[in-house]
């Protein structure tokens, strides 16, 4: 006998079943799907410093999603200006180390061929996080996908989701990063081409059998 045996565990309640969470299709694309890759390899912005692009998009049967890059080069900032620009690029909208300045971050936005518009700007910092209502479409939401930074570069991916399928004819994609100095700045994109494309979306499962 030890002392601690004078003193059971008490049996743990029934565990209830889980659910898998399912985000609203203007979030995020559907989990069970194999979307079609579309190449596309187009600067939204490129000078001697600064490079933003778009490399290709991943097609569903919902809508698209972007998938984007963005380099800085360091020019002739010094320590303190170099570690604030660290803060604008991991943190934005936080504030900078040595001030209080509101901060605008990556924007983009689409302009789509029947007149629609949407935004990343237009959903505030945290997008769609908690939204159960469903939205007037277009929507652009902005994910981040990662970064690094070094003594004279940061380089950054993200992703944007577009929903839903753009209609046929030009797309134009936007950028703006005023803190970078990125004034708005776009590309045109074919949209039927990223619409047609959906038709090669795989399922994962037969119709009927998805969770």
């Amino acid at each position: 006998m030890t002392f601690f045996q004078d003193f059971p565990i008490p049996p743990s309640a029934p565990r209830p079943p889980s659910t898998r969470f399912v985000p609203p299709a203007w979030t995020a694309p559907p989990a069970y799907e194999l979307p079609v890759a579309v190449h596309l390899g187009q600067f939204l912005h490129r000078s001697p410093r600064m490079v933003v692009a778009v490399r290709s998009a991943e097609v569903y049967s919902t809508g698209c999603s972007f998938n984007l890059s963005w380099v800085f080069r360091r020019g002739d900032e010094n320590e303190d200006d170099w570690a604030d620009k660290h803060s604008l690029f991991f943190q934005p909208g936080m504030g900078i180390r040595r001030g209080t300045r509101l901060l605008s971050g990556l924007m983009l936005g689409v302009e789509l061929a029947d007149g629609s518009k949407a935004s990343t700007g237009a959903h505030g910092p945290h997008g769609f996080m908690g939204s159960t209502e469903e939205p007037e479409p277009p929507t652009l939401a902005l994910n981040g996908g990662g970064g690094s930074g070094a003594d004279n570069e940061l380089a950054g991916t993200g992703s944007a989701w577009l929903w839903p399928l753009p209609p046929a004819g030009n797309l134009r994609l936007l950028a703006q990063w005023m803190d970078f100095g990125l004034a708005e700045s776009s590309v045109v994109l074919d949209g039927g081409k990223l619409r047609d494309a959906a038709a090669g979306v795989q399922q994962f499962w037969a119709d009927g059998d998805q969770p």
